[in-house]
């Protein structure tokens, strides 16, 4: 059996940590799994709803030109049709003839196939839709078919005119939706980064039509500079211009926020603009004219698109794979502290003379702000590490002192050194220090 490299070592090590501790498990794994299906555990789910709200937070609350939606998942078939993807969403799929094995076409190295190893022995390539077709009502028959959406934006375009009449929204604006989407992949792999379900960070920018390049390069580095601001790694982290031939026909251009996974550099986010094609399609399609009329300069046009599109599945693995590290006596996560899914733990040195009892009221008060962890078994390095293994930055401890001078021992993950923190001052230190105000200083 060949050697793993330590890239496929490293990899392993993460899948196995996010398994033992909580972050992921396999979908219905006690009967055999699903492949491309993931379910988030109970630490898991709270890093991807930080990922989520941090990306909500700060493209749509903190931004005055950006209002949100939650559209349906289930839409008039009509919509896929006017987006093209009844017609052309497909990948070329092929069949191996040795181990039967069901590949695309065009992720085949070397014409050889990744599972059994047989080369030159394929069956002839055909074209294989992704979206999951279903039926809505009683009657499974063609005119019941639906499809569960294979990307979010097709909610946000359909809804442009009412969103325009609710609000008092003009161009320049965007429309953001986090939401599920579903693609049928042929071949799932690479953790959570290829899935057949997965959520979805989307915003439709609508801008003027000579103002497209502006706001292009404005989201562009805007949501680059926003996985730096969350602790990835810069070396981790590029930028890539699709080249001409890579191009969607109705776009004027794409850029990759591309991130360095252990299994190769790959795709976070693209950010497109994607000219005026779909108002223009919904509007041939729908027979409603979803152009836009301009009061001040008195005309009427189709605003472009400046789409920035993430993953947050895909955000949450590189979040993941960028805090993860093994050190000569832990391991450790170095979440960012607004994306750690446990923000402080709390342990009794010893349960007895009162440090229960003290240790449960500062848990409380302090639980009801963040999501912390109260922890009294072990030895007080073991439960450090324990934490240190899931990102929680601050460990809280009450020791025989605390009752004496309402003084508390915090020690914080990366450094590992510790400080005293009085009581009644706590809470502020800890606000301070997840919201990002002050760094640690010991």
């Amino acid at each position: 059996m060949a050697k793993k490299s330590g890239a496929d070592q490293r990899m392993a090590a993460l899948v196995s940590l996010c398994k033992r501790r909580g972050f992921i498990f396999q979908s219905s794994e006690i009967y055999g799994g699903l492949n491309g299906c993931w379910d988030y555990g109970p630490l898991g789910v709270e890093l991807k709803r930080n990922v989520k709200e941090a990306w909500w937070r700060d493209m749509v609350m903190r931004r005055t030109d950006v209002v949100g939606l939650d559209c349906s998942i289930l839409m008039n078939p009509r919509t896929w049709e006017a987006s093209g993807h009844v017609q052309s969403f497909t990948d070329p799929m092929v069949d191996c003839l040795q181990c039967k094995s069901r590949l695309r076409a065009d992720q085949l190295e070397n014409n050889q196939c990744p599972v059994c190893g047989t080369k030159d022995r394929f069956t002839e390539v055909r074209q294989f839709n992704l979206m999951f077709k279903t039926h809505v009502g009683a009657l499974e028959d063609s005119s019941s078919v639906a499809y569960l959406r294979p990307e979010t934006c097709q909610g946000i375009f359909v809804n442009f005119q009412n969103v325009l009449s609710s609000t008092r929204v003009k161009p320049p604006f965007g429309i953001a939706q986090i939401g599920k989407a579903f693609r049928n992949e042929i071949n799932p792999r690479n953790f959570t980064f290829r899935s057949r379900e997965f959520e979805q960070m989307e915003i439709e920018f609508f801008v003027k039509p000579d103002e497209a390049p502006q706001w292009f390069d404005h989201w562009k580095q805007t949501r680059y500079q926003w996985y730096l601001n969350y602790g990835i790694k810069k070396e981790n982290l590029h930028l890539r211009d699709h080249e001409a031939s890579e191009l969607a026909h109705y776009a004027a251009g794409c850029v990759d926020i591309e991130y360095d996974f252990p299994f190769g550099r790959a795709e976070l986010e693209g950010i497109a603009n994607r000219t005026d094609y779909d108002l223009k399609r919904h509007s041939e399609f729908s027979k409603k004219d979803l152009s836009y009329s301009d009061p001040e300069a008195k005309q009427r046009y189709f605003p472009y698109v400046i789409e920035p599109s993430a993953g947050a599945d895909r955000g949450t693995l590189a979040f993941l794979t960028d805090a993860y590290a093994e050190e000569a006596e832990r391991t450790v996560m170095r979440f960012h502290p607004r994306l750690a899914p446990i923000k402080a733990a709390v342990f009794p040195l010893v349960n007895k003379d009162g440090m229960p009892e003290m240790a449960e009221k500062i848990f409380a008060d302090i639980a009801s702000e963040w999501n912390c962890f109260y922890d009294d078994k072990g030895a007080i390095g073991r439960r450090y590490r324990r934490q240190d293994e899931v990102g929680t930055p601050y460990c809280i401890t009450i020791d025989g002192e605390t009752g004496k001078s309402n003084v508390v021992t915090v020690r914080e993950r990366d450094s590992m050194k510790q400080r005293h923190v009085g009581m009644t001052q706590l809470k502020e230190f800890l606000r301070e220090r997840l919201s990002g105000e002050k760094e640690w200083e010991a």
